[in-house]
């Protein structure tokens, strides 16, 4: 066995003549350059030197709003998230609402423990008592301070 192979055959040629501007467009005897536009300012109006001044110095600007007033930004911010959260929340509980049969059971599951906290809490003076004190050591766990007695 040999590594050439047995018949050599050479390809055909086809050859095309192309005429050198086959749709008759004029294309002229220039060359391509490559152009970059001045980016000086100097050209500019002075309104627009001013606005891009104004553009250039903007993270400047945000860094010392936000230094000066970090509380009323944090503040803000949390706002803005707050309103987010509701409106996802709104957004969520309307989807549910959508789904057949889940909607009444909620209210039924509602309607329940309502019932039964009325009944465990709110019927006698006793059980009132009860859910002052423990209202009252709640607020004191989380605030930190003690009852005054």
């Amino acid at each position: 066995m040999s590594d050439t192979p047995e018949s050599t055959q050479s390809p055909e040629t086809i050859t095309i003549d192309i005429p050198a501007n086959p749709l008759g467009l004029n294309t002229g005897t220039g060359s391509i350059s490559k152009v970059s536009p001045d980016l000086s300012t100097a050209s500019l109006p002075d309104g627009v030197k001013q606005v891009l001044d104004v553009v250039a110095e903007l993270p400047t600007y945000a860094t010392q709003i936000y230094t000066n007033n970090k509380s009323l930004v944090t503040s803000i911010g949390l706002l803005i998230g707050l309103i987010v959260g509701v409106k996802l929340t709104l957004a969520i509980l309307s989807a549910i609402n959508e789904i057949p049969l889940l909607a009444p059971t909620f209210e039924l599951v509602g309607i329940g423990y309502t019932s039964w906290f009325v009944y465990r809490y709110l019927l006698q003076a006793s059980t009132r008592k009860e859910l002052t004190d423990e209202i009252d050591s709640f607020k004191s766990e989380v605030l930190g301070k003690n009852k005054k007695a």
